[in-house]
């Protein structure tokens, strides 16, 4: 079931923001913009006011705003209760969602008195108008709006998306749309290749962390490379004869092949030494020896091949601070089973009919000797989490 409530925005505070322009993120279409522009709501930084600044449009704003609404006439002045502006934003990486920020901050006197979002899951690379006619669930009710406010709330739904849709109530402007949640990746696009297994656009997370007390752990397997210090890792300076370190959990089990472990910006406050230790079903083993690292620098190092692992701990040597931490590998055959089916039990019940009765999963069925009746085909016509008895989604 569906659900969502207000929560404090520190909730999301692990969580990857599904509709990060880093990730591919973009606005597909609006009703209406001519105040402000609708691609406002995704840009990173927090949205910015300088009072009497006006533009041909009036005051600028750092965000989407949408004109006035007006009745149908002289007699009916006023909008009714139905009338509303929308939305729709293409996720930059489809999954779970997890939790949803709208967020008002400077619109005071111009704010929506409520809003709702929808999510939908469209594959491919569909136009708008093939997203617009999409099936849409409700994942935040209909609310009301405050002024200058981050509304946060947490999202209860077990499909996967790919696009959302804000509506806004009867018009008005938000400043920033965040849509943070689990990465699910179409193991259709992952198969057989070799790719960054930690990377956040493939379903790596960084777990956990011994310190962030100057930036987060989550920038190390952030989109593209760092543009200066705070876009990284970095820990306070120790004063113990202990070390930092942060755990990865991958895309899925996989071999790594091959790190790149970057100190880019990290001038006088990179480590002296990193180790990359890997864990999966038969323990931990070191996948690199602890290494000399030098200052503002990109590292490669190209890694034995045979084991396969889970998670990867990067421990630094005392302390310090990481641009990005690569590892290029690819899922083993266990590791592809589990993802495609995480993936299925995910989808929405016609998608996943429609992926059940493709060729694709009746190879994979017939790969690892399941047959007709007893594999995924048998769950097809149950729809979303028909298989979650015998494979649970983690």
């Amino acid at each position: 079931m569906n659900s969502a409530e207000m929560v404090g925005q520190s909730s999301f505070g692990g969580m990857v923001d599904l509709a990060s322009r880093a990730l591919g993120a973009g606005v597909v279409a609006t009703n209406e913009d001519t105040f402000a522009d609708a691609e406002n709501l995704l840009v990173a930084a927090p949205a910015a006011f300088r009072p009497h600044t006006f533009g041909h449009k009036g005051q600028i704003m750092d965000g989407w705003e949408s004109r006035r609404r007006r009745g149908i006439s002289a007699e009916q002045p006023h909008p009714t209760d139905e009338d509303h502006d929308w939305v729709i934003v293409r996720l930059g990486a489809a999954g779970l969602v997890r939790g949803v920020v709208v967020d008002t901050a400077h619109f005071t006197g111009n704010y929506p008195e409520t809003a709702s979002v929808q999510a939908a899951s469209v594959p491919g690379h569909p136009s708008p108008a093939e997203v617009a006619a999409a099936d849409w669930a409700e994942i935040v009710p209909r609310t009301a709006l405050r002024g200058d406010t981050a509304h946060a709330f947490a999202v209860s739904d077990p499909v996967r998306y790919t696009h959302v849709r804000l509506n806004i109530w009867p018009d008005g402007g938000v400043a920033r749309l965040r849509v943070y949640g689990e990465v699910l990746p179409d193991p259709r696009e992952l198969a057989g290749l070799t790719f960054d297994l930690a990377a956040q656009e493939h379903g790596g997370v960084a777990e956990d962390a011994s310190d962030r007390y100057y930036s987060s752990p989550h920038h190390l397997n952030a989109p593209g490379r760092a543009a200066v210090m705070g876009d990284g890792w970095e820990t306070r300076r120790r004063r113990d004869t202990s070390h930092d370190w942060v755990r990865l959990a991958l895309a899925g089990e996989g071999e790594v092949l091959a790190a790149e472990v970057d100190t880019s910006c990290f001038v006088a406050n990179a480590p002296g030494w990193v180790e990359l230790v890997g864990a999966g079903a038969d323990g931990e083993r070191a996948l690199l020896p602890r290494t000399r690292l030098q200052p503002d620098t990109r590292h490669r190092y190209r890694l034995a091949e045979g084991t396969a692992v889970t998670h990867v701990r990067v421990n630094v040597y005392p302390d310090g601070g990481l641009a990005r931490v690569r590892l290029v590998g690819r899922l083993t055959a266990a590791g592809e089973e589990a993802l495609a089916l995480r993936w299925f039990n995910a989808l929405p019940e016609r998608e996943a009919g429609e992926v059940a009765a493709s060729d694709w999963w009746g190879a994979r069925r017939s790969a690892v000797g399941r047959s007709p009746g007893t594999g995924v085909g048998a769950y097809a016509c149950q729809g979303v989490g028909a298989l979650a008895g015998e494979y649970p989604v983690s």
